[in-house]
């Protein structure tokens, strides 16, 4: 199947929407996209890798077309998440996989392989970051609403959540930002408008300082496993720096380090090359 299939799921009663492609008997590759984007991301990277891998991208609980639910209803949280996306691939058979980690897709995917090692075949982080020098100067902003919950302070990052700010996410670093399609950015702008989405955004800003009182847990979990991990990066990402790349070679010894010209959204510009780098990686 190198077409790709659109799915909904139910999960202990929350709907997961899902793209799907390739032959289920070759190997899985579970793809975990980031703020603000969904499944969407990997809409070009995909249909580069369904005829050698089974690909599988779930949208986040709270994030694409998988079901908002209430905030009194659901608690958004990056354990929240994780565990619904651990009972997806339970769902849907996944008994072992490689992850595709992206942004927010690393915390969550990191705290998968803790709970399962020994599902995680290999870990592609691109972007995906694990290591405090890996934070950029643009966290201040949302590290301030860590250190003081405000309401002025959450309030003060609604600027992130902004039509602009989406799209400057997208371009920044990139050198030919006519490369850029206005697709990926509008969809996420129009998603993050619907009703409590908003809020749901800044509940996750607050809780992402959980990811980085964990980051001790994950290097232990890549010291301990030694995953095979293919860190791919776009050097000139305004929020996580090349530093949290080089960084897994200090766990993982062995690990394969790459930097593209690019920005946060490296799959905007270079799906071809990091489809490629896949490729060879899992190969090895």
């Amino acid at each position: 199947m190198t077409q790709t299939a659109y799915r909904t799921v139910d999960v202990d009663g929350f709907n997961v929407f899902y793209r799907e492609a390739g032959d289920p008997a070759k190997p899985t590759l579970l793809l975990l996209h980031g703020f603000p984007s969904s499944g969407h991301m990997f809409r070009d990277l995909i249909p580069l890798l369904a005829d050698r891998f089974h690909l599988v991208a779930p949208d986040l609980p709270g994030f694409g077309l998988s079901e908002v639910k209430p905030r009194d209803t659901f608690a958004y949280s990056f354990d929240a998440l994780a565990k619904v996306i651990g009972r997806f691939t339970e769902v849907i058979g996944l008994n072992t996989y490689a992850l595709y980690v992206f942004d927010y897709g690393a915390p969550t995917g990191f705290r998968l392989a803790m709970a399962h090692p020994e599902r995680v075949t290999a870990i592609v982080s691109q972007n995906g970051n694990a290591y405090e020098e890996g934070l950029s100067e643009g966290w201040n902003p949302i590290q301030r609403y860590w250190r003081d919950r405000s309401d002025a302070n959450r309030q003060a990052l609604r600027d992130l959540l902004t039509p602009a700010s989406i799209r400057w996410q997208y371009e920044h670093g990139v050198p030919d930002t006519a490369l850029v399609s206005p697709d990926g950015s509008a969809l996420d702008a129009w998603y993050i408008q619907r009703p409590e989405v908003d809020e749901i955004q800044l509940d996750l800003f607050g809780d992402y300082a959980s990811n980085v009182a964990l980051y001790p847990d994950f290097q232990a979990y890549f010291r301990a496993h030694r995953p095979r991990l293919l860190a791919i990066w776009g050097r000139n990402d305004p929020f996580f720096l090349p530093a949290g790349a080089e960084a897994f070679r200090r766990d993982i010894p062995d690990a394969q380090v790459r930097f593209l010209d690019t920005g946060h959204f490296a799959l905007e510009t270079h799906a071809a090359v990091i489809a490629e780098a896949i490729a060879g990686f899992l190969r090895a």
